[in-house]
């Protein structure tokens, strides 16, 4: 995980998710537009997935 996805994850989350599928830019942004941290939280919990 990079400085920079962590700072677009903090800025924007459903850009930084963008690589990891359909699925979980959709979740994300869901959660995002319901309020900001859920959506940052969400992003940052997906980018630290070592399975993806």
């Amino acid at each position: 995980m990079s400085i920079w996805r962590v700072l677009l994850s903090i800025l924007f989350p459903p850009l930084a998710v963008i690589d990891k599928g359909c699925g979980s830019v959709v979740i994300v942004l869901i959660l995002t537009c319901l309020g900001w941290i859920p959506g940052v939280i969400a992003a940052l919990i997906i980018i630290n997935n070592p399975e993806r």
